[in-house]
């Protein structure tokens, strides 16, 4: 797996996962939807971690700059 998320793209998806884990913890999230809600939030954490986005592959995007050589 070659890194293809940026730093900026890392800290946005972080965020995300801490909003909605928050929502959970503070009821305003319940059922189904939190749910899904904190599958999605697991996996924006893991992929932030990882560096890697498995939808970014088969478009060819990358959020990460390249280095000058």
């Amino acid at each position: 797996m070659k890194a293809n998320m940026g730093t900026v793209d890392k800290v946005v998806r972080i965020l995300v996962a801490i909003v909605i884990i928050g929502l959970y913890f503070a009821n305003q999230i319940t059922g189904t939807a939190a749910i899904i809600l904190l599958v999605i939030a697991g996996v924006c954490i893991l992929t932030s971690f990882m560096s890697f986005c498995p939808l970014y592959l088969p478009f060819g995007i990358s959020t990460r700059k390249t280095e000058k050589k």
